[in-house]
């Protein structure tokens, strides 16, 4: 068994010792010099003169007298004497001359609000700094908030992210087990983009805001204008769906013009449209109808528009619009009616058009 403990090199009470009061006060003396640690200073390089029984100091560099070779250790003023104590890595001091707290790294005292700690290469908080993040935290909260001005603050919080030039990236990663799901931020130019990644190779742009105008796009949003290549011919008193052959857009390939029906990607509250062109065949003395179906059946409530005769042919357009909540696999298609005599729906002017909204 040692003699003294392994941190404070406290003496140990040995078995059958004689004077085991002298040991324990010695134990006892070394804890309160270093418990609780407050030294006078800590660059001296002199021994005061005539120091108070008790007061401490930390020895400066290049001490001369009684502290010389000592530069760096605890001195104790005690009974007459200097007695010093080796810092060890972690020990913390008050510096009642400086009021400023400072912390032993193992090799040397330094201030817990030096520019040390300010020009620091790389910082782990709760784990090892990583080589291309020398700023790393694992924590499952983290909060910023305003110094309030009650407390001698601004009542504001600003963050800034900064980047050189317009080509480099600035912004937010999103990650799960380290894989980028998302992005938000001036990825590759100066518009603020937010992106999302199935697989953190490939990137979709939810939202593009240009920097000079502010004007918002979104260049994965589901829509759709079509038109007919063809007149459609119509039975009198028959519902038809238009056949939609040719796509003006077709942003997320929703559309299939073979089918001439949209096909929703995703759940969502869209808006569709459609307007319809009568041409004649026998009679303009007829009554024309469109509207827009779900799913091959049901009709969207509130899209079904009628014009009654006469019209002009080539000329009188009936224009329908819908909203529907549709989930993803619903398909919407345009229907025209004309009532009383045949006719046709005109090709080049009868168009069907949608978006997602929400």
């Amino acid at each position: 068994m040692a003699d003294t403990s392994s941190s404070l090199s406290l003496p140990f009470i040995l078995p059958n010792q004689a004077q085991k009061h002298v040991t324990h006060n010695e134990a006892l003396r070394i804890l309160d010099v270093v418990t609780q640690l407050a030294v006078i200073s800590d660059d001296q390089t002199t021994p005061p003169g005539t120091p108070s029984d008790g007061a401490r100091y930390i020895v400066g560099d290049a001490a001369t007298g009684d502290w010389s070779g000592r530069a760096g250790e605890v001195a104790l003023f005690e009974n007459s004497a200097w007695r010093f104590f080796v810092p060890r890595a972690g020990w913390s001091a008050w510096v009642s001359a400086r009021e400023t707290l400072i912390v032993h790294d193992g090799a040397d005292w330094i201030d817990l609000d030096s520019d040390e700690l300010q020009d620091i290469e790389s910082f782990g908080l709760g784990m090892t700094s990583l080589p291309t993040a020398p700023f790393s935290a694992k924590l499952n909260a983290a909060l910023w908030t305003a110094l309030y001005q009650a407390d001698g603050g601004t009542g504001s919080c600003v963050s800034t992210l900064n980047k050189e030039n317009s080509t480099d990236d600035l912004g937010f990663v999103f990650q799960q087990n380290f894989q980028t799901r998302g992005l938000f931020g001036l990825f590759g130019s100066d518009r603020l983009r937010l992106s999302t990644s199935p697989d953190g190779a490939g990137f979709f742009d939810g939202l593009s805001i240009d920097t000079g105008s502010g004007i918002v796009d979104q260049p994965n949003l589901p829509r759709f204008k079509g038109t007919t290549s063809f007149d459609n011919y119509c039975a009198a008193n028959s519902w038809i769906t238009v056949a939609i052959n040719t796509t003006e857009f077709n942003d997320q390939n929703t559309f299939d013009a073979g089918t001439s029906a949209f096909t929703a990607p995703v759940d969502g509250t869209y808006v569709f449209g459609g307007g319809l062109t009568f041409r004649e065949n026998t009679s303009t003395l007829v009554g024309i109808a469109g509207r827009l179906i779900r799913n091959g059946t049901e009709e969207i409530s509130g899209s079904r528009g009628e014009i009654t005769g006469p019209h002009i042919s080539e000329r009188t357009n009936l224009n329908i619009q819908g909203m529907a909540l549709l989930n993803a696999g619903d398909t919407v298609e345009l229907q025209g009616r004309i009532s009383a005599q045949d006719g046709y729906f005109l090709a080049g002017n009868t168009a069907f058009w949608g978006y997602k909204v929400g």
